[in-house]
């Protein structure tokens, strides 16, 4: 089969083109290279440097294509709140110009990568047909994007499915980005000798998915018959974790002293999420193969054998606002 995968730099989208590369599947990837990294390629796999908004390449790289993963996102949740046009143009607007390439090639499926951010401060665990209540900027791009690849691919007859994974760790993860992927900034600021930063009182509870326990369901919503058209969670739903716990874990790890920064809360974060993989495993066999310890450490040998890096704080805050976290404005992280 032939597979388009975007966001192919990026830490799932290199995750997911190396497992079809290595089934012997043609794989054709893009990437705009903001949170992308060149070295995360497989080798076989048609690169263009490209972003998902120009429609005339996604047009071209969608060509004879079976089932495209939309996997690119500007995934920075708690900065959305400050810049929601960074978001509407890397999460909806680019959504819309996949799909509008997907429909004129005539791909067959179109596995769309959502996000947890739709269920808001829903109760939880979160389940796949309760009310979506996103609360800001990033959840409410995601919804809507879900919206439009039903109502695109109902009109111009793609398949399509939607998966909803949460909070992803892993080697390749993107870990000097200070607006996101919370464990990569912790494991790299401990790995410099340097205190985590957390936001409130810790208390926000997450489950995370380590990269491989993501891939291998996406996989089969690509391929598997009898999920057309459904939504599904991907996620551990065995392990829910405060971020003050996963601070500890992370320097029990690392055997570090910790003594954590705590700074003030950053609006709209939710305070509790984790997901029912009951459908999942109904569905697709789902199981989660790698403890949330595992998956921390893989990470912790992954900037090890790399090296810690600097904070780089490459995308713009379009509002300017007392409620901007300190940590960004003054580069605290």
């Amino acid at each position: 089969m032939k597979f388009f995968v975007t966001g192919a730099a990026g830490f799932l989208g290199s995750h997911l083109a190396d497992a079809f590369i290595a089934g012997n599947h043609q794989v054709v990837g893009c990437d705009n290279m903001i949170g992308g990294d060149l070295q995360n390629l497989p080798e076989g796999i048609e690169f263009e440097q490209a972003d998902c908004g120009d429609l005339a390449a996604m047009k071209r790289l969608t060509k004879d294509v079976d089932v495209v993963f939309h996997c690119a996102a500007i995934a920075t949740e708690g900065l959305s709140v400050f810049s929601p046009a960074l978001i509407g143009q890397h999460v909806y607007h680019n959504t819309a110009s996949v799909l509008a390439a997907a429909a004129t090639n005539n791909v067959k499926r179109f596995v769309h990568c959502s996000s947890m951010a739709r269920y808001g401060n829903g109760p939880v665990p979160f389940v796949e047909d309760q009310p979506l209540e996103p609360v800001d900027p990033y959840g409410i791009a995601k919804y809507a994007s879900e919206l439009l690849v039903r109502n695109v691919c109902e009109t111009h007859g793609v398949e399509y499915v939607i998966a909803v994974p949460h909070n992803i760790i892993g080697p390749k993860q993107k870990y000097d980005d200070p607006y996101r992927n919370v464990a990569s900034i912790m494991i790299n600021r401990m790995l410099q000798g340097k205190q985590p930063v957390i936001y409130g009182d810790g208390g926000q509870k997450r489950c995370f998915s380590f990269v491989q326990d993501c891939v291998n369901p996406l996989i089969k919503m690509g391929t598997l018959p009898h999920v057309a058209g459904e939504t599904i969670n991907i996620g551990p739903d065995e392990e829910y974790i405060s971020i003050l716990e996963l601070a500890s874990v992370i320097a029990e790890l690392l055997s570090f002293s910790l003594d954590p920064i705590m700074v003030p809360d950053r609006p709209r974060e939710v305070r509790y999420a984790t997901c029912s993989a009951d459908k999942a495993r109904r569905l697709l066999d789902y199981e989660t193969t790698v403890s949330l310890r595992e998956g921390l450490q893989s990470i912790v040998d992954w900037i090890s054998a790399h090296g810690t890096k600097p904070f780089a704080y490459h995308l713009p805050i379009e509002i300017e606002s007392p409620l901007v976290p300190e940590t960004w404005t003054a580069r605290l992280i």
